[in-house]
């Protein structure tokens, strides 16, 4: 079941192109009631369902301007422990548990090689990282996006 039917995703589309337009800009664009976007809005909070404002900041205009993807092979028996300890880690922007060779996917951010050295030391010092495999991002070919799966349940999806 989804958490967005067609309004949801109209009003979201609508903030994608004017983040900062006021609820009343937001009803009379789409034709619907001022309290029906507020109260979407509210819903959409509860829930959780959007992510924290800081996913929007670029970590290059933080002044980190190398990311990098590491893969890493955990001691099931830590898995917690080494997620917890990442999370201490300022650099670490993103962990993903993984299926297969590889037990997580962790992105991380550096200002240049030598922290990135230094970053990809402080995973290998985790105890229950058994093993990493590091590469380093060239260029954001396709940014994170949520547009076109909006698009699609707006009804509004190009062919």
């Amino acid at each position: 079941m989804t958490d967005f039917d067609r309004t949801d995703a109209r009003l979201l589309l609508a903030l994608c192109e004017r983040p900062r337009a006021t609820g009343v800009e937001l009803a009379n664009s789409l034709g619907v009631s001022r309290n029906t976007v507020q109260a979407r809005l509210t819903r959409w909070e509860e829930k959780e369902a959007l992510t924290p404002i800081d996913h929007r900041v670029r970590p290059r205009s933080l002044g980190y301007s190398l990311q990098a993807f590491v893969t890493t092979r955990v001691d099931q028996h830590k898995l917690a422990e080494v997620t917890n300890h990442l999370r201490t880690i300022p650099e670490v922007l993103e962990v993903y548990g993984l299926s297969g060779a590889s037990d997580m996917h962790i992105r991380i951010a550096a200002v240049d090689a030598d922290d990135l050295y230094r970053v990809a030391g402080l995973i290998l010092k985790i105890p229950g990282v058994e093993r990493t495999n590091m590469s380093i991002a060239m260029s954001e070919l396709i940014p994170y996006r949520t547009k076109p799966l909006l698009d699609r349940e707006a009804g509004t999806a190009r062919p």
